[in-house]
């Protein structure tokens, strides 16, 4: 068994609905992930943001305009009058669902029964079509399944239990759909994985069933060496290990969820990112494959804060790292990079929510300078100490580039170097040239 998740631009059109539809029966008894049809999740954010600001018709407008949206999406899917039908009504449901919540006061419980039901339609929808199609489809939801404990991680042992009871209640299963992001917390209530959670969702699944392969279905052929949006000829990356896959989903791959990587590691499940528009292209397999000494891609983490605490008087004393840290753990700010010197460490965030306050406290302990709109550049592969030249490369590639920071050693699979966002794109192209 595999689990194959396909994103919002795979399933974001009537045309590549069908398209996945094909795909995914291939193979027997898989279970697709789907994540909500394109510009979906965004159009429900702006729905609960009109509500929490109070404005019921801007919430509704936008509403019917996305409702707007699947009814013709409908139309274009469904080539029989009880498919149709049956879609229609399904989708139907959730719209009214929606108006529903629109109509009461904004909770952060609403908000999140808002942003689960995009998920919902598309995976509905794929159901439908694919028995239409006389593929023995069953939906398997996640919210009988899928939940975060008190901590906000999965509940591996609950997600295992019920996922596994539900498969086995339907062993004639051609094939097995279920919604990516959305999950119950522990308390019972609707939530979801955060942003690129359906990703996370595919894992989790994939270790609690101990697939084959989890294979992870974009609009790009694997993990690219580079930025392709900013540096021409970059190449997929044929092969990763999970820790440099990590990292650089972390540090700005867009194409995988930092989360994602974790379950699958622990299981000993391969992840293959693949393209929906090519599916014959190899893209990119990552697994617990052994060091093999090469720098293997380059990716840049935006709007980045560099936050300088200089106090020579009080660097070297007992606990000073202690009650720094301690100040960011208070105004719940986590930190990306960090570096020390004799009389001063600097960090760097990526969440100003805090800043303000977090910058008052601060100054108990030194002089505080704040750096903002940089970027952090991170170059991956096998970087272990003992491969020579490495680091070199990369630094000298920037040679004519302001460095703000650079932190080399906490990790053996990255290097991180500090910059302005504006030197960005020039930053990577010269690696690209320098390393590739």
């Amino acid at each position: 068994m595999k689990v194959l998740k396909f994103g919002g631009t795979s399933v974001g059109t009537a045309d590549r609905i069908k398209h996945v539809a094909r795909l995914i029966q291939s193979d027997s008894q898989n279970i697709v992930v789907l994540s909500a049809m394109a510009g979906t999740t965004n159009t429900l954010v702006e729905i609960a943001d009109y509500l929490s600001k109070g404005n019921t018709p801007g919430a509704q407008e936008t509403l019917n305009h996305l409702n707007l949206k699947y009814n013709n999406v409908i139309d274009e899917l469904f080539d029989t009058p009880g498919a149709h039908s049956r879609a229609k009504a399904v989708i139907d449901e959730r719209f009214s669902y929606i108006r529903a919540l629109v109509r009461g006061e904004y909770s952060l419980a609403v908000n999140k029964e808002i942003l689960a039901q995009g998920e919902l339609m598309s995976t509905a929808m794929m159901d439908i079509y694919l028995n239409e199609q006389g593929v023995k489809s069953v939906l398997l939801p996640a919210l009988d399944y899928m939940r975060t404990d008190a901590n906000g991680e999965p509940d591996m042992k609950y997600v295992s239990t019920r996922l596994k009871r539900l498969l086995d209640l339907n062993r004639d299963a051609e094939v097995f759909i279920t919604q990516g992001y959305i999950c119950l917390n522990a308390v019972g209530e609707v939530d979801n994985l955060k942003r690129g959670g359906s990703d996370y969702s595919a894992s989790i699944i994939g270790a609690v069933v101990d697939a084959d392969e989890i294979e992870i279905w974009t609009d790009i052929d694997g993990m690219h060496n580079n930025d392709p949006r900013y540096v021409d000829n970059t190449s997929p990356v044929g092969e990763l290990n999970f820790e440099e896959a990590a990292e650089l989903a972390y540090f700005g791959a867009k194409i995988l969820h930092p989360n994602c990587v974790l379950p699958a590691k622990l299981a000993n499940i391969p992840v293959r990112l693949l393209n929906t528009l090519d599916p014959k292209a190899r893209g990119t397999v990552i697994y617990n494959m052994p060091p093999d000494g090469k720098i293997k891609a380059v990716a840049a983490k935006d709007n980045v804060t560099a936050i300088k605490i200089k106090s020579g008087r009080m660097l070297l004393a007992y606990g000073f790292l202690h009650k720094v840290f301690e100040t960011f753990e208070k105004h719940q700010t986590s930190i990306d990079m960090m570096a020390t010197s004799e009389v001063g460490v600097t960090v760097t965030i990526d969440d100003e929510s805090h800043l303000a306050a977090l910058v008052d406290d601060l100054k108990n302990f030194g002089t505080v300078t704040v750096d903002r709109d940089m970027v952090i550049v991170c170059v991956v592969g096998d970087l272990e100490w003992h491969n020579c030249g490495f680091e070199a490369q990369a630094v000298a590639a920037l040679k004519d580039i302001p460095v703000r920071m650079i932190s080399y050693g906490g990790s053996n699979y990255n290097i991180s170097m500090v910059i302005r966002s504006g030197d960005k794109i020039e930053a990577l192209k010269r690696l690209s040239s320098a390393l590739f």
